[in-house]
């Protein structure tokens, strides 16, 4: 069983909200969690990440990367209209996702979950599009993330909304590093 957090000394700050539901274990609805097996010998690692037999996938329109430096925040966005799933994976370096549910018709609205994920922790992460997330690229090294959503980016009409990482609309502190561009 995978819990709805996972803590480690990556994990600085959690909301008296997100403490409450990891302790709790409540998943938000709709967010799916495979933990990812990487087959080692001397030679390095071979890890399957999405396959089209597993539970976890639904179909296949694109993927992209994005490589963010440590203590960076990327946060936060969802797609309200077309309600894009993501399928994070974390492919170099740690990073910490964070999905909060704000959906008026959601069972867990209002809850927060937080993700530890990367090179020592390899899952694929599901995220309901109209929940808000973002993620904090955590340790020494560039995070590496690989997205597989489950819609094509629309360049004219972008299904993206989004907010600062300091918002006050999210109740959700990610620690922000002073001097650096967040967002």
């Amino acid at each position: 069983m995978i819990k709805t957090a996972i803590h480690d000394s990556y994990t600085r700050r959690l909301s008296k909200a997100s403490l409450r539901d990891c302790l709790l274990g409540k998943m938000i609805e709709g967010i799916e969690v495979r933990e990812l097996k990487k087959n080692a010998d001397e030679r390095g690692f071979l890890c399957e990440i999405l396959r089209r037999d597993w539970d976890i996938f639904d179909e296949f329109t694109m993927t992209y990367t994005s490589v963010t430096y440590p203590g960076i925040v990327r946060a936060w966005h969802c797609h309200p209209k077309t309600k894009q799933r993501d399928l994070f994976c974390v492919l170099s370096g740690m990073a910490k996702i964070v999905v909060y549910d704000q959906r008026e018709d959601s069972p867990t609205k209002g809850l927060i979950n937080e993700f530890v994920m990367g090179e020592d922790h390899m899952i694929l992460l599901k995220i309901p599009g109209e929940c808000w997330h973002g993620f904090k690229a955590l340790g020494t090294k560039p995070a590496v993330l690989l997205n597989f959503p489950t819609k094509l980016y629309n360049y004219e009409n972008p299904d993206e909304e989004r907010l600062p990482p300091d918002t006050k609309k999210i109740p959700y502190d990610w620690g922000l590093a002073p001097g650096l561009k967040h967002g």
